[in-house]
């Protein structure tokens, strides 16, 4: 019997429902689900831009304030904070603005604070923040410590002061040649020690150590034109004098804990601890 036989006889068969209102409630809810995600994870990486714009900022304030200029043409260790800043995504107008900033504070404006602290398995912390707020950024560094076990006090005296700068040397056949060149440039600008070290790309990448006091000798020497091919870092660093060359986990795990939420902290610039090789 045909469909048309069996309607004349009124005889109907009825057909399987199709729940067309559950699949689109499917639909609508994994479409949802999937922006949701999105959502979250753009304001997550919206939050590490904002991190990253900021720190920016404090890095720039800080290299034109001990490069004594905010001009990059005058100030190489200002120079390499820019290029890094670049190199990072940080867009052009926020580190135009930046530099427009500090060249109208003339050594006014945001304070450079440095802290010292003891962390978890006795290791010595020493925090550097620029705060345009030191009564804040005190008070939010001490609730983190406590968070995580620590406290303010005296470590300073496990730490060394010192000057580092990094350049890069073009590759080639004649590298180490240069790289002895390179070598008699910087001891003559009280360079102490050095590490080389050859990038993917076939860079050689080149650190060397100074006195605090000899950062912008030895930055300015290398800088120097036909020294190498770019200046990539220069700063002041606080080093341990003996760093610690076992540290049980648990102390590792909460150190670790400690120091991503103080380098979280919207004013820090740096972390030193001695557990730093």
């Amino acid at each position: 019997m045909n469909a048309l036989s069996r309607i004349a006889l009124g005889v109907h068969r009825p057909r399987p429902l199709r729940c067309h209102a559950f699949h689109t409630t499917q639909t609508w809810l994994a479409g949802h689900n999937k922006w949701s995600k999105i959502e979250k994870k753009k304001g997550a990486n919206d939050i590490k831009k904002g991190l990253l714009y900021s720190r920016t900022y404090r890095e720039i304030a800080l290299a034109a304030r001990l490069g004594g200029s905010p001009d990059p043409e005058q100030n190489n260790a200002l120079a390499a904070v820019l290029k890094r800043a670049k190199s990072q995504g940080v867009p052009k107008e926020n580190i135009e603005n930046a530099l427009k900033k500090v060249a109208g504070e003339n050594g006014k404006g945001d304070t450079h604070l440095t802290f010292e602290a003891m962390g978890p398995g006795s290791v010595g912390i020493i925090v550097e923040c620029l705060s345009d707020n030191p009564n804040r950024t005190i008070k939010f560094l001490n609730m983190l410590l406590k968070d995580h076990g620590a406290r303010l006090a005296d470590v300073k005296y496990l730490f060394r002061r010192e000057g580092r700068v990094k350049v890069a040397l073009d590759p080639g056949e004649d590298v180490e040649a240069r790289l002895e060149k390179l070598v008699e440039v910087a001891l003559d600008a009280d360079a102490e020690d050095f590490e080389s070290e050859d990038l993917p790309d076939g860079t050689r990448s080149v650190e060397f150590k100074c006195p605090h006091t000899s950062l912008h000798k030895l930055t300015s020497a290398l800088s120097a034109p036909g020294v190498c091919r770019e200046l990539l870092s220069s700063e002041s660093v606080y080093a341990p004098l003996e760093p610690l060359e076992e540290l049980d986990e648990e102390s590792a795990q909460r150190l670790d804990k400690l120091v991503d939420a103080i380098d979280d902290l919207d004013d820090t610039l740096r972390v030193w601890t001695t557990a730093d090789s």
